[in-house]
């Protein structure tokens, strides 16, 4: 039976911190945070760095603050998952590269960008994470793909550009598009992610939307994944609200209680299963990641 680790996917979301429901009085600083974070759970999801680059400061400074053994996910840029990313958030050396008409956009996509600097781009990414890297703390890189991401030659070839961009660290692939996962696709999918060693991302989220995909349980790396969103139908695809409005849900034990057999399959085919809550609307991260452990701990 692999290790089962359960982790939220922010730390130092506002509304996480202002609830009151996982730091207490006079934990109001980053260490003392992540500090006090990483004696209650083994793993998190670093956010930050899909809007913009991490920087190597701030990874040395996790490692440091983190005990062995600890694991950081590391969300990969918006630019390397084919979101449409605001130009300002590049490097001032890359924008200063950019041809001038990509330059004069607000929100640029990764074709816009030359070759030799998205080569560039991959190697500040790597760079910024070598201290959590070389403390063994990276667990994976999760690419989370918009929903207008579709399997075929383009879509496999451009997960492949994504891993050679980073040859050090392990991939984890989640899809928007229940297309992937499709009667005609599936195992092409999942084989494809196998071959290369990449993690497949189970998913819990709401039903019926482009961006849904069926919470289809699978492992194709000695790391499994599932990371849980809620079921708020009426906020999924809402506009105009926060990420962690987004994913505003507390589950029911019943629903949690669907995954448990579930998670412990998976745990028996991996070395590690990382089950990541990613319901960070206030408290709702550390009661739903509290009932998960509890249901797990009772159902042998």
């Amino acid at each position: 039976m692999g290790k089962i680790r359960i982790g939220l996917c922010s730390w130092t979301d506002k509304s996480l911190i202002e609830s009151g429901a996982l730091y207490p009085p006079g934990v109001d600083d980053a260490k003392g945070r992540l500090q006090y974070y990483a004696r209650e759970f083994p793993i998190v999801e670093v956010d930050s760095s899909y809007y913009a680059l991490p920087s190597e400061r701030n990874s040395r400074l996790w490692a440091e603050r983190t005990p062995d053994g600890f694991t950081f996910n590391v969300k990969a840029y918006s630019l390397f998952t084919n979101h449409p990313t605001l130009t300002r958030s590049l490097p001032k050396e890359i924008f200063a590269a950019l041809p001038h008409e990509v330059q004069a956009k607000e929100r640029i996509y990764f074709d816009d960008v030359p070759g030799e600097l998205r080569h560039e781009l991959w190697g500040i990414f790597d760079s910024a994470l070598r201290p959590l890297r070389e403390a063994g703390k990276v667990g994976t890189i999760l690419f989370q793909f918009p929903s207008w991401f579709l399997p075929g030659r383009k879509g496999f070839s451009h997960i492949l550009d994504c891993q050679r961009g980073l040859p050090h660290y392990r991939l984890a692939v989640e899809f928007r598009n229940s297309v992937w996962l499709n009667q005609d696709n599936i195992e092409d999918t999942l084989g494809f992610l196998e071959a290369y060693g990449m993690t497949f991302v189970c998913v819990d989220e709401p039903q019926g939307f482009r961006s849904s995909c069926p919470p289809v349980a699978a492992v194709t790396s000695d790391i499994a994944m599932v990371r849980l969103h809620g079921r708020n139908k009426d906020t999924w695809e809402k506009k105009g609200i926060s990420a962690a409005e987004r994913f505003n849900w507390y589950y029911k034990r019943e629903e949690l209680d669907e995954w448990v057999p579930r998670i412990r399959e998976m745990a028996a085919e991996a070395r590690e299963a990382h089950l990541m809550i990613n319901t960070c609307y206030r408290d709702q991260s550390v009661v739903n990641a509290r009932l998960l452990r509890e249901e797990l701990s009772q159902v042998g």
